[in-house]
């Protein structure tokens, strides 16, 4: 008992630390996004930069990246196989990137990079404290929690989505209590440096839940999965095609000028960028046109595809709250409902993560969604590709 005890204190104590690192990391990478985001808006000649901005950052990460490219895919291999740690030059490159990303206009989200910081600072929290390399997968798994749970300000969904993205085929119930503590720290720590969450708001109000809304629930579930698979097996297409051009750089220059084409050939900037103006639009009727989400889709996969930093899952939520929002339209159902239930269901099949994204959508949304959110999130995961965006 008293060892038990021991090891509860000392995982507790870790988690907590790890915790509040990643959530420094977030403040800090989210007011220098935020910023970058502001300075664009008002200089829209910078996206004119975007693809010698792409071409800079390969050659930063070819030159210093050392094996951290692949992100939060070499995070998941180091948690399955803890062989040799992860290097702390992860954390830099991926906020120095990322923001350069947006500041030019790529079409990223910001969950990739937390999870990086929140995975470098857990991995040097290792070598800082000189545990054993065993250690090393749980505190990564505290790392990606503290990063998600402060990152989107939603600590139970963080608590549960590190060890719903890395099962393999057994439940870590060991790793359930370090991990819920390292989000809720992680999300304390950074709202008390002065993070505000995005408030996602429906001008529709909660309808009554009845057997035919239900079942166009269970439809739509079905639609927003075929998009997610749609969205992941794009982005490794278009992966797979870049990795042609034998000159690594110019793979990021032709994705930024393509980006720039596509801008001018729609004739708006809404889809560049975490896209939240046109996320925020989508909850109210007649906010967004019906190919919305195809069209964040497509310039989403073209910037991440073709090797620019940042996320999947801020777009994610754009894609599915737009086509939420056309699917009502069509139907003739409650715009801002089905808003929601696509802003975490087609995460939910892209991530293959349909409990983390249930609970997603029940700290944001509230408690009224349940069941609407779990129809939707294990229909979306059902129909979604078998890999997710984070397979290798």
């Amino acid at each position: 008992m008293r060892t038990r005890l021991k090891g509860l204190g000392k995982w507790g104590l870790l988690a907590a630390w790890v915790g509040g690192l990643a959530g420094v990391a977030s403040a800090v990478f989210l007011k220098a996004l935020y910023a970058a985001t502001d300075f664009r808006v008002a200089h829209p000649a910078l996206l004119f930069g975007l693809p010698l901005a792409g071409a800079l950052v390969a050659l930063l990460y070819q030159r210093l990246g050392n094996g951290t490219e692949a992100g939060t895919k070499l995070l998941l291999a180091r948690i399955q196989e803890p062989d040799e740690p992860v290097a702390f030059r992860m954390a830099p490159l991926i906020l120095l990137s990322t923001v350069v990303t947006h500041l030019f206009g790529g079409s990223a989200g910001r969950e990739g990079t937390a999870l990086q910081l929140g995975g470098a600072v857990a991995s040097a929290s290792q070598r800082l404290f000189r545990l054993p390399p065993d250690d090393q997968s749980l505190l990564l798994l505290c790392g990606l929690s503290g990063g998600f749970g402060s990152v989107f300000g939603t600590p139970w969904a963080g608590t549960i989505f590190a060890l719903e993205v890395t099962r393999t085929g057994r439940p870590r119930v060991e790793a359930l209590l370090p991990c819920g503590i390292a989000a809720f720290v992680g999300d304390f720590v950074c709202r008390r440096l002065g993070i505000h969450h995005h408030v996602y708001a429906s001008a529709t109000p909660f309808p009554t839940l009845t057997l035919p809304l239900l079942l166009w629930v269970v439809l739509a579930g079905g639609i927003f999965g075929g998009v997610s698979r749609l969205f992941t097996e794009g982005l490794h297409g278009v992966q797979a095609l870049v990795r042609r051009l034998p000159i690594f750089w110019l793979r990021p220059a032709l994705g930024g000028l393509l980006v720039i084409g596509l801008t001018y050939a729609t004739g708006t900037r809404d889809y560049l960028g975490l896209g939240l103006p046109l996320l925020t639009r989508s909850f109210s009727p007649g906010g967004v046109v019906l190919g919305a989400f195809a069209l964040k889709l497509l310039f989403t996969v073209v910037t991440l595809g073709t090797g620019f930093k940042g996320g999947e899952v801020t777009p994610l939520f754009c894609i599915g709250a737009t086509l939420g929002a056309a699917f009502a339209t069509v139907t003739g159902q409650p715009t801002g409902f089905f808003a929601a239930l696509g802003f975490v269901a087609v995460f939910a099949g892209a991530a293959r993560a349909p409990l983390a994204c249930a609970v997603l959508g029940l700290e944001l949304f509230g408690v009224a969604y349940a069941l609407p959110l779990a129809l939707a999130c294990s229909l979306s995961a059902l129909v979604a590709s078998k890999r997710s965006i984070y397979a290798q």
